[in-house]
């Protein structure tokens, strides 16, 4: 399977699985990769090469479906339907979690004539694992599968900050991450970034001033002078005050960007933070929720030259970390501010979900707070787990 995946396009990478295991398993009936939405919400499949598009056909809600259990769970999980064919016994459709790195990229949905053993549920759980990375690698050589993932067009501003993620999710010994922009298909200045060294793990959350493209293009700059920064070695406070001097000698202090840069140290869990602005970091040890009280420093690009002062804190074994953007706590309505408290409470909730689906549930409160109305303002939240 790992060979057949290797050599096949970039394109062709369900059609080469297809094809190698029907070689290992003849009585399959059918197989379908689905892989999940901006929206975290519904798992939409990867049509046949030429086939119209599906105006939703197909489509898999995550939530209370055998294949949304797969995708959060990470197991396979079996389907039976239960009433026979005209040939005999019904397929046996199977779900199988198509996972990198503890990045969740989909499903894929096997049927076959026969049972499904418990030894085919390891080896396709591993396969779910193999297609996973295969599937990160072939990402960027085609559209094919950006294209599935879209239930509608993205905006120009959406399409620029989405492809300037590092993923959604990641996975090391010591922690577990993930993170979620809304409004999925329009979000415009909200950022989050991350990169997994030996030793630490580089995180920032940036909200960006501004809407649409304007507030995407800033955001990009920012970013981009922040990873260079880093990329060269800098420490936080370095990356800072670079990308401080490159917003401010673009948009001359008129634009600006809040920002969190982080620096977590795998050895000891002590978190290096510098608080450039309105994000917000939650700290979440046994059932108790607080705020990560931190001296509130100048946004990048307001002033030249701003020097920033980085601040320390531990992390101990269990400890769940949330980090939200001004777009969250400060989001309001008719019936007030979304608030601190909101924001506790909801991360309280939370603390017995896997670390990728509290950022969704944060975000399902906050859209159930607007009553169902189009967000306001970009929202970001990101959630650490430290093991």
């Amino acid at each position: 399977m790992e060979r057949a995946l290797r050599s096949a396009p970039a394109h062709a990478i369900p059609e080469a699985l297809a094809a190698a295991l029907e070689g290992a398993r003849p009585d399959l009936a059918g197989l379908r990769l689905l892989v999940n939405d901006y929206h975290s919400r519904v798992l939409l499949p990867v049509e046949p090469p030429g086939a119209a598009p599906a105006d939703g056909a197909g489509t898999l809600r995550i939530r209370g479906t055998d294949a949304g259990r797969a995708f959060v769970s990470r197991r396979p999980v079996r389907h039976s339907p239960g009433r026979p064919g005209n040939g005999g016994a019904a397929p046996e459709t199977l779900y199988v979690p198509v996972t990198s790195r503890g990045e969740r990229l989909g499903v894929l949905e096997l049927a076959a004539a026969g049972p499904w053993t418990d030894s085919d549920l390891a080896a396709l759980e591993e396969l779910g694992q193999v297609l996973g990375a295969a599937l990160k690698v072939a990402w960027h050589h085609t559209d094919r599968y950006e294209r599935a993932r879209r239930s509608k067009r993205l905006t120009l501003a959406a399409e620029l900050q989405w492809q300037l993620l590092p993923g959604h999710a990641c996975a090391g010994d010591r922690f577990s991450l993930a993170g979620h922009l809304e409004p999925a298909y329009s979000i415009g200045g909200d950022n989050f970034d991350w990169s997994a060294e030996h030793d630490h793990l580089a995180l920032t959350v940036t909200n960006g001033s501004g809407t649409g493209i304007q507030a995407a293009l800033l955001t990009s700059l920012t970013v981009g002078a922040m990873r260079n920064a880093r990329r060269s070695g800098a420490d936080i406070a370095e990356q800072a005050s670079l990308a401080n001097d490159m917003v401010h000698v673009r948009y001359g202090g008129r634009e600006f960007t809040e920002t969190l840069v982080m620096r977590i140290d795998l050895g000891d869990g002590v978190v290096h933070v510098i608080d450039a602005g309105s994000p917000r970091i939650l700290r979440m040890r046994g059932t108790e929720v607080t705020t990560v009280e931190l001296e509130q420093q100048l946004p990048l690009g307001m002033f030249p030259d701003t020097e920033y002062r980085p601040q320390r804190f531990r992390l101990e074994p269990g400890d769940r970390l949330v980090v939200v953007s001004d777009g969250v706590f400060s989001a309001r309505t008719a019936r007030g501010e979304f608030g601190a408290h909101a924001l506790e409470q909801a991360t309280r909730r939370g603390r017995l979900q896997d670390p990728a689906e509290v950022p969704l549930a944060v975000i399902d409160e906050l859209i159930e707070y607007h009553e169902g109305a189009d967000l306001a303002d970009d929202a970001v939240v990101v959630c650490l787990d430290w093991r």
